[in-house]
């Protein structure tokens, strides 16, 4: 996929003036194109040995149904893949995630327990497996703020629960459960996960009252070095205080830029940062949204299991996967 200018035609052509429905944007190659001069040599061996998995987006879509009752597959013709599936009893999915290979990790909540399940696609995107990842289990709080990263293999999961207002970031294990946690003391919201080999990137935003109302005052990227041992969630480092207009943002996997969803003046700009300077470097993709509507904003931003493709949901309703356009209202969460 041609970054710069698949990106522009894409947004152009598949966001009319008028759009009703959430939207999300898959950027294929895009990610990688701020460090190509630098990196070309290395991504061309490199390129070499990799497996196909790992270099090809996903053809499906495995969402979360509303009110958490199953999982819903989806080509991108917006066409159900197999039958719904249905959430453990006693249950509710909460979030997705991609793996390689076909494959996505799967939070679904308890009460105060948070559990994982793997989920395995065919070649035809038709669910094959749903197995638990017993080991993987937390106690805590999912709410609508709580958020998943899996990565890229599945071998740890990092998951945000909640206590009130305060949150909790888990990194487990897959394979042996080992956990570590990092909390806030503050009421804070934790959104935006995305791995950088050993570090977590997350989105932090405290908050506050405004007008008899909880609001978040600010909205910081920051990055926990996952080797730290538990403690407070202030032992991240500041990376990028988002400008106005953006609440959602992602690291790349090499670490070296923020990507950014702003919304302002009727127009959407995925915005890069470099890390090392917190200076603008590339516009991913932009797109004027005129007309009279409620404001929006983009809602969330992920990195997919090649670290090509990005996937960037509005408020409004309307999926966009690789150049096709899927309305999903019915859906809370997403992967690709």
């Amino acid at each position: 996929m041609n970054g710069r200018s698949r990106i522009g035609s894409a947004w152009r052509g598949l966001l009319p003036v008028g759009v009703a429905a959430g939207m999300a944007l898959v950027i294929g190659g895009g990610v990688d194109a701020v460090h190509h001069r630098q990196r070309a040599a290395k991504t061309e061996h490199a390129a070499k040995p990799a497996a196909k998995s790992e270099q090809t987006a996903s053809r499906f879509l495995v969402g979360v149904r509303q009110a958490g009752t199953a999982l819903l597959v989806r080509d991108l013709k917006g066409a159900d893949v197999g039958l719904p599936i249905a959430a453990p009893r006693g249950a509710r999915f909460r979030h997705v995630s991609a793996l390689k290979g076909g494959t996505f990790v799967v939070a679904a909540s308890t009460g105060r327990q948070v559990t994982f399940q793997r989920l395995k696609l065919d070649a035809k995107g038709r669910p094959k497996a749903l197995q638990p990842l017993p080991k993987a289990t937390l106690s805590g709080v999912s709410t609508a703020y709580s958020d998943l990263a899996a990565g890229p293999d599945g071998d740890r999961i990092a998951y945000v629960t909640y206590r009130g207002a305060k949150s909790r970031v888990d990194v487990v294990s897959t394979r042996t459960g080992a956990r570590k946690s990092w909390t806030t003391k503050g009421p804070a919201h934790v959104a935006g996960l995305s791995w950088a080999g050993d570090t977590l990137a997350f989105v932090w935003s405290p908050l506050h009252h405004v007008h008899g109302r909880v609001a978040e005052a600010k909205h910081q990227v920051r990055a926990l070095d996952t080797r730290l041992p538990s403690g407070d969630l202030k032992a991240s480092k500041p990376v990028l205080n988002l400008p106005k207009g953006a609440s959602e943002a992602v690291l790349t996997r090499d670490g070296r830029t923020v990507i950014a969803g702003l919304a302002q003046d009727g127009q959407i700009t995925l915005q890069g940062y470099a890390v090392a300077t917190r200076k603008p470097t590339k516009i991913f993709a932009r797109q004027r949204v005129a007309g009279k509507r409620p404001a929006l904003r983009v809602s969330r931003l992920d990195i997919d299991h090649t670290g090509r493709h990005l996937l960037a949901a509005l408020t409004d309703g309307r999926l966009l996967a690789d150049g096709a356009v899927l309305t999903a209202p019915d859906l809370a969460d997403a992967a690709w």
